[in-house]
Formats: C-alpha cells, sequence, structure tokens
C-alpha cells in the first residue's frame, strides 16, 4: 500500500493539505496495526498519570521505516512532508520529565518486543496552553482534540462502572498504538467519561471542580488551590486506578491466569504516587473475586513495583481520609486493614501509613505493599536509602534498586536532528541507530577535524532554525549566531530559574558598567508554572520584565538578550533543543531526582553546565571532567545544612555586593514600570527572606563557572571535541537500557515470553 490508495488516488495536488495529512495519518495508522504487537503471557501494565507522547507522524514514520518512502512520495508532486506534519496537534496528555520519561519508556518497551500497554487517562485540555499577556504567565484550554482532523486516538468497546462515593461513572477506553522502531507495537490505554464537557469551562482553565461527572478527565492536575480542586484530583486518581485495575484482572484471566497466579500474567509499575491507590483497589477486587485477605496482600505486593521520582517530601502524595471516604469509600477499610498490619510491626510513625492527622500517605502504601522500590538516578537512590527513606531502607533493603532514566535516542535525534544523525551514520555507521552504544565509536574520531567542522556546521544551522521557529511561533527575535544558553524544563523553585535570572542581571549591570561578556549570549527559558504556583509565576514575570528592560538597551542587547519559549511543550523542545551550545542543569544538590533534559542536550552536542545532582553525576562521570562545567554546593553540604538549619540568606548578601545589585534590580523602577511591583516584590523579599533553596550560596561560584564556559566557547575547535564526547556518551541514557535494566531486575516479562 502507498499513501496514493488512502487519497481515492486523487493526485496529491487534487487534495487539501489537511485532507492530505488525515490520509497520512490513517495510511501511518494501518501500517502500525499491520505490525501487530508484542504478545506474551506476561505483560507490563505501566501505570502513570502524564504521558507526555508528542506529535507521533514522523516518529511513527521513522519507526515503520516509512519516513524516507512517504517524503519521496509527496515530493514527487511538490509537496514537502514538513507541510503536514504542522497541522499534527499535539496530545495533551503530560506536562514535564515525569510524561515524557512514560513516554520515552513505552517506545523502548514497544523496540525491545516487550508484550507492554500504558494506563492513564484520556485528558480533553491537558494541563493548559500557556500565553504571556502582560508579561504574565496566563492559561488556557489545550484542546487538541478537533473537529475535522485525524487523531491517533481511537475509542474501543471497553466500559467499566466505577463506585464513586456518590454517583457511578461509567468509563470509555481509548487506545493509541506505540510503534516499535523495526518491531512491533505497544498501547497507550486512556480511560475517559462520556459525560465529560468542555462546555463547563467559563473563564481561563476555571471550571466548577464540584461538577465531578463532566469535568472529571477535562485538565491534568486540576488547581489544588482549593479544597474542591484538591478533591477532583482523588477522584481522577481513583477513577484511573479503578479502571486500570479491571482491565488488568480481566486481560489476566483471558490469557489464562486462574488469579492466584496473578504475578505470572501481569507485572505492574506505578509511576510516581498517582497511581498508588490501585494497590488497595486490586486488593479489594481480589477479594471480591474469592481471595483471602492475607493472599490478596501477598499477590499484590509481588505484582506491583514503584518508582520514586522525588526527593522533596512536599510531592510526596498524601490525602486526607475524608477525601477517600468521599471519593471511594470502599477503599478506606482496605487501608486500615494495612496501616493495621504495619502498625503491627513498626512503632515508627515514620512508616505507618496512615498518620497522626489521619492523611493517607501514598508513598508509605507503595513502599510497604510492592516488591521494588527505585529511585531514577545513583544519587537520587543513594539519597534515598541513606536519608530521606532511611527507616524504609532499613526495613528492605532489598526493595531498593537503582534504575537510571534514559530517552529514546530515535525522537531526540534521529528525528530532531536528522543532519547529525545523517552524519553520525557517515563517521560510524548506522548501528547506532538500534544500539545507542554505538556511539561511544565516535571517541575514535575525536581528532578528525572535518566531523568536527561538520558538528559546529550543524549547530549553527540548527540554531539559525530554531530562530525562525520562534520568531513565526512568538515574533521575538534572536541572534542565531550568539551562544544559545538555555534553560527548559518545569519551573520550579529546586530546578533555581532564579539563579540564571540573577545572573542575566548582574551580566546587564556589568554590561552597563563596561564590563562584556566575552561574546553575544540569549539565555532562552522555556517552562510553564503550575497555576497556583505563585512563586513560580513570580518569576517568569521577572524573567519576562528583564527580558523587556534589556531590549529598551540598545548598548546591553548587543551583548546579550532574554527569550522565553510560550507554551514550551515537546514541539518546541525538538527545535530548541539540538540549538542548545550550553546546557543548564542548575538545581540545588540533592533535590533533582534524576532530569533526563540533561541527556537529550547531550545527545544533541550541548555541553553541560550544573550541580552534581541527579544524572549530572553520572553525566559528569562519563563525559570526564574537562567536557562538563559543574558549581556549587555537594548534596552531603546541602543535606547537612538542612539538618543544621543554619543556612542565612542574609550573610550571603552581606558577602557578595554584586549578588546585592542584583536582587535590588529586581524591585528599582526600571523593573516596576515593565511589571507588577506586588509580583517583583514578593519574588525579592522570598528569595531575601527564605531562599529555601540556596540560590545565594552558589551564585558566585555558578557565574565564574560561566564565564570559563563562554571563554572556552572561543575555541571552535575544542568545544567541539567537547559536545563530541558528549554525544559519544550519551548512549548509555538510551531509555532502551533503562527497560532493559526494569525488566531484569523488577518484571521478568522478557524471559517469560
Amino acid at each position: 500500500m502507498k499513501l496514493r490508495d488512502y487519497t481515492e488516488n486523487r493526485k496529491f495536488t487534487d487534495c487539501t493539505r489537511l485532507e492530505l495529512f488525515n490520509a497520512l495519518l490513517r495510511y501511518v495508522a494501518d501500517a502500525a496495526k499491520a505490525r501487530g504487537y508484542n504478545e506474551g503471557r506476561k505483560k507490563v501494565y505501566y501505570i502513570s498519570a502524564e504521558f507526555l507522547i508528542g506529535k507521533l507522524l514522523s516518529n511513527n514514520l521513522i519507526n515503520l521505516g516509512l519516513y524516507g518512502e512517504v517524503r519521496d512520495e509527496l515530493a514527487a508532486e511538490g509537496i514537502a512532508l514538513s507541510e503536514l506534519e504542522e497541522f499534527e496537534l499535539e496530545p495533551s496528555l503530560g506536562n514535564g520529565g515525569l510524561g515524557r520519561l512514560a513516554a520515552c519508556f513505552l517506545d523502548s518497551l514497544a523496540t525491545l518486543g516487550l508484550p507492554a500497554d500504558g494506563l492513564g487517562l484520556a485528558y480533553h485540555c491537558g494541563l493548559f496552553r500557556q500565553s504571556f499577556v502582560d508579561r504574565q504567565q496566563t492559561e488556557a484550554p489545550d484542546h487538541w482534540l478537533k473537529w475535522g482532523q485525524e487523531s491517533w486516538m481511537r475509542r474501543t468497546d471497553v466500559h467499566y462502572d466505577i463506585p464513586f462515593g456518590d454517583f457511578t461513572a461509567r468509563s470509555t477506553l481509548y487506545e493509541i498504538d506505540v510503534t516499535g522502531y523495526q518491531g512491533k507495537c505497544g498501547r497507550l490505554r486512556l480511560f475517559d467519561v462520556d459525560t465529560a464537557d468542555e462546555r463547563l469551562i467559563k473563564s481561563g482553565i476555571g471550571f466548577d471542580a464540584r461538577d465531578v461527572a463532566r469535568g472529571l478527565t477535562l485538565f491534568l492536575y486540576p488547581d489544588d488551590s482549593t479544597e474542591q480542586g484538591r478533591l477532583l484530583r482523588v477522584y481522577q486518581e481513583y477513577f484511573m486506578v479503578a479502571n486500570a485495575a479491571r482491565l488488568i484482572l480481566d486481560e489476566c484471566v483471558a490469557r489464562g491466569s486462574d488469579l492466584h497466579d496473578l504475578a505470572d500474567y501481569a507485572a505492574i509499575q506505578i509511576n510516581d504516587t498517582h497511581p498508588t491507590l490501585v494497590i488497595p483497589e486490586l486488593i479489594r477486587l481480589l477479594q471480591e473475586r474469592g481471595i483471602g485477605e492475607d493472599e490478596a496482600v501477598s499477590i499484590v505486593r509481588s505484582v506491583c513495583a514503584y518508582t520514586n521520582h522525588t526527593i522533596l517530601a512536599e510531592a510526596l502524595e498524601k490525602w486526607p481520609r475524608a477525601y477517600l471516604e468521599k471519593v471511594a469509600p470502599q477503599l478506606m477499610p482496605v487501608i486500615d486493614r494495612l496501616d493495621a498490619r504495619v502498625r503491627a510491626k513498626y512503632d515508627d510513625p515514620f512508616v505507618q501509613i496512615i498518620d497522626e492527622q489521619g492523611n493517607v500517605r501514598m508513598a508509605n502504601l507503595d513502599i510497604h505493599f510492592t516488591h521494588s522500590v527505585n529511585g531514577v538516578a545513583k544519587l537520587h537512590t543513594e539519597i534515598l536509602k541513606n536519608s530521606e527513606l532511611a527507616p524504609f531502607y532499613a526495613i528492605y533493603p532489598e526493595k531498593f534498586n537503582n534504575k537510571t532514566n534514559g530517552i529514546t535516542f530515535r525522537r531526540w535525534l534521529m528525528s530532531c536532528n536528522p543532519a547529525l544523525a545523517a552524519r553520525i551514520d557517515d563517521a560510524i555507521g548506522a548501528g547506532w541507530r538500534r544500539d545507542s552504544a554505538e556511539l561511544e565509536k565516535l571517541l575514535a574520531h575525536i581528532d578528525d577535524a572535518a566531523l568536527l567542522t561538520s558538528l559546529a556546521e550543524i549547530k549553527r544551522a540548527n540554531k539559525r532554525r530554531f530562530a525562525d521557529w520562534l520568531r513565526g511561533h512568538q515574533g521575538t527575535v534572536i541572534d542565531p549566531d550568539s551562544v544559545f544558553d538555555v534553560q527548559s524544563k518545569r519551573l520550579h523553585e529546586y530546578k533555581r530559574q532564579q539563579l540564571n535570572l540573577l545572573w542575566c542581571v548582574r551580566t546587564l549591570l556589568d554590561i552597563r558598567a563596561g564590563i562584556l561578556p566575552e561574546r553575544p549570549v540569549t539565555v532562552i527559558f522555556g517552562a510553564k508554572a503550575a497555576p497556583a504556583y505563585t512563586i513560580a509565576k513570580d518569576i517568569i514575570h521577572a524573567i519576562l520584565c528583564l527580558s523587556d528592560v534589556i531590549d529598551a538597551d540598545p548598548a546591553a542587547r548587543r551583548h546579550l538578550r532574554i527569550a522565553m519559549v510560550e507554551n514550551y511543550n515537546v514541539s518546541a523542545a525538538e527545535k530548541l533543543i539540538p540549538a542548545c551550545d550550553i546546557s543548564e542543569q542548575i538545581s540545588l544538590a540533592s533535590k533533582e531526582a534524576s532530569g533526563t533534559g540533561n541527556m537529550k542536550f547531550m545527545l544533541n552536542g550541548a555541553v553541560t553546565l550544573g550541580t552534581l545532582d541527579g544524572a549530572n553525576v553520572e553525566i559528569a562521570e562519563l563525559v570526564g571532567p574537562e567536557n562538563i562545567y559543574t558549581f556549587g554546593l555537594s548534596s552531603e553540604a546541602v543535606i547537612n545544612s538542612y539538618a543544621r538549619g543554619d543556612y542565612d540568606p542574609a550573610a550571603c548578601l552581606e558577602a557578595d555586593p554584586r549578588l546585592k545589585a542584583a536582587l535590588d534590580f529586581l524591585v528599582c523602577d526600571e523593573m516596576r514600570t515593565m511589571g507588577d511591583a506586588a509580583r517583583l516584590e514578593r519574588l525579592c523579599a522570598e528569595l531575601q527572606n527564605k531562599d529555601w533553596f540556596m540560590t545565594f550560596p552558589d551564585f558566585a561560584d555558578y557565574c565564574a563557572t560561566k564565564a570559563r564556559m563562554l571563554a572556552d566557547l572561543g575555541d571552535e575547535a575544542t568545544w567541539a571535541r567537547k559536545a563530541l564526547v558528549n554525544i559519544a556518551m550519551a548512549g548509555y541514557f538510551s531509555s532502551d537500557r533503562t527497560i532493559a535494566d526494569y525488566d531484569r531486575d523488577i518484571w521478568q516479562v522478557g524471559s517469560a515470553r
């Protein structure tokens, strides 16, 4: 079959571009279906609140081996495939690294031939669509399913009646095929309710959260600043796992399980704490089907495994029992009995499931009643074992293990940076496309002047491409010949966009004092702040105000510019990451579990500026100290300082006049004229009086390290060697390797086939 067969044999030039796009989606969907699905007695069920899958057309064409064929078939009639790609709307099913990791994992599960499904919810409007109005973030629904355009998501005839405390919701299951590279497919399976009604949204992303039947699947992470919003999250989480549990049990029975042997048929991975309620729900359903409680608990423990994604205690979910009694009253007796089991063995309140205030702690449920607890980077796992979850590690040392995160290099190199992928082919052959470890063969070419020159040329072309895209996307003009210094990730204080902001202020003040940067720098941010996260939104406001202050200064803007990408998502990342020179990974040491943006940037030839935090530690070990720029307090120093409670931001300000001047500038008349004085003052006060994520102690070292980095960029050949080493060593961070590790140590699905 050819694409022509999907246009009723009309010439492509006789079709509208939308007709061609729809035909192409049908063609690719049928090609994926023809590949078939990875099957076996035992299957992985990866349950996650987020799957940030991005646009799928190019990725699927590459995985199915059809990209060149379709491109050429279209080009023969004068149509560029890129024209059709622009019609595709990005599925709004996730937000940040958690969701993107889940998407990469599904790709690798399919590629490695492991029977696996992702299970989640079909959000109608995602998190939100971000725009900047009056230099502030505003939120609007992200309507990604639109009439007239084909979608990868198909409706099935699978339904479940899910009992809540006050009503019953009937679910519908939708599916999206996940293509494996040169292999069969997996599936992303998403539950929705037909009663969901986007007309409930009245202003921005505001809606009546009390109307659960109509609002249940409208948004990812409903606003948690109100009790109704928090309660709706619990409805969502129970709806997700109640459907997942029923589907898993039904499918395992259909494959031959008698439920006593469920662990021979299912491996359930709980991705962060959002799906935790699957544990008591499965126990309850097994008891309904005639299995005793002791055996049900044992079965569920042997089936379920938990991935921890955070060191931040406040990010470990806990829900008041009153919420659970309202949403799913049938679960609380199960949870109470599980808590009683724990209390019968352990007196330590830290490890008990229900705390003194009557809150049910999701992570505690996960750790006690799964057989595996993994962190997502070596440092993260060690901190969990030795600090944050040490009492649990003392009880269950055999459960704790590390699975360093990975990314699918097929999307993050082959798809988004085809020129670099082709040049790597020329240098070492195409074997790396299947086995990323072969990228290390590039090290043999470290002195190949032609290769190093071509790397620099490809980077320049990607920077021009991104600059053109940014101008078309939001009208922002940047200099493609400047250094692209990029920090793109979820906006959170621990990720320390505020540290980069203060560097920008200090650099502006230096320029005005006649101290010029080594070369022109464009600092590029990409980030969304949660709608109720006030300080995060204040940081965005300050960045946008400072950007306009610099633009209004003709002398300063020759040397420094700031650009913030509006509505940063996977599609934007695919254009920005290949263009990056400096990859900012500057979280406070001990606070970032892993990061995956750091891996995508190094794979595309950027050099990391970062703290020794998360997977930065492993990047540094792989590339060597001469190919990464590290700074700042160690994780041990940070943890000890928190334990002592002795950090004093005022003392840091007093000791560093340039830091004090940068902070004061945030509330000067020039900034106030551009922005909202209350927002700027609140941010300044938060840093001056609290600075919980220790921006100030790392500031001087950060500035000095970035200055050294900018100076080193002047030697293009030496910089290209650094880029080459980063690309060569990025193969370790393949999600194929991560998934193989999960299967070997936790799931054993491959060995069960």
